[in-house]
């Protein structure tokens, strides 16, 4: 037991991997909130990243620039109702993270190792207490290889354009072609990349959420995470 008296097993550890454009922040986010856990959205943190260097001008080939500023950042998620706000040395980037600039440079940055190291160590002490949803390319292979619960989730390419366009429209001009077009050589970077390549890890759960809808795909991660923690309860 800890030491509010809860058996450990009742805060479990929940990895969603997966590629761009799958939901799976949005998905991470409600299942957090159904299972009273605490939501970290790690892409959110490498976008954040990203927007402070684009802004800086620093680009990502000056590799001793971006590895000195970001070994003294001070990043920061707090949660909201229906958004993580994230904090660049106590400035609110969120409202920028999510742009066409930011999405098509994130992978540039996002494979430097000490980027990387740095994010991956912030995350691993967040989830020291359990009790975590977390999301990203890499969690249950490198940031939480022992996570209890670990879940792949992709879709199609042109569901996961089709979706990344309804979330855009209102706000950048931008085609489905061109999203589908970015997306597939998003997986192609993210799966490339020499440091955490994106990939299942092989103890995690194939979530393919092309043909369903948001509720159905949290549902289908709430029911894997309760099996989990009966299961446990019940050999103990």
């Amino acid at each position: 037991m800890d030491r509010q008296g809860t058996h450990t097993y009742d805060r479990i550890n929940v990895a969603i991997d997966g590629p761009a454009g799958a939901g799976k922040s949005t998905v991470a986010r409600l299942v957090a909130r159904k299972l009273s856990y605490i939501y970290v959205d790690t892409g959110a943190m490498y976008r954040a990243i990203t927007w402070y260097m684009l802004r800086e001008g620093i680009p990502p080939e000056d590799e001793l620039q971006v590895n000195r500023i970001v070994r003294d950042m001070i990043i920061e998620l707090i949660p909201e109702e229906d958004v993580q706000k994230v904090l660049i040395n106590g400035e609110d980037v969120t409202p920028h993270i999510r742009s066409l600039q930011v999405s098509g440079q994130v992978s540039q940055y996002s494979k430097l190792e000490e980027v990387r190291d740095r994010l991956s160590h912030l995350q691993r002490q967040m989830a020291l207490r359990k009790g975590v949803v977390m999301d990203g390319r890499d969690i249950g292979t490198t940031v939480l290889p022992d996570a209890e619960v670990k879940i792949f989730m992709t879709a199609s390419v042109e569901e996961r354009a089709l979706r990344r366009y309804k979330e855009l429209k209102d706000t950048e001009t931008v085609t489905l072609e061109q999203l589908e077009h970015d997306i597939a050589a998003r997986d192609r970077l993210d799966e490339g990349r020499e440091i955490s390549p994106l990939r299942r890890a092989e103890d995690a759960i194939l979530l393919d959420t092309t043909f369903m809808d948001i509720n159905q795909a949290v549902e289908a991660i709430v029911s894997h995470c309760r099996s989990y923690v009966d299961g446990e309860r019940n050999h103990s």
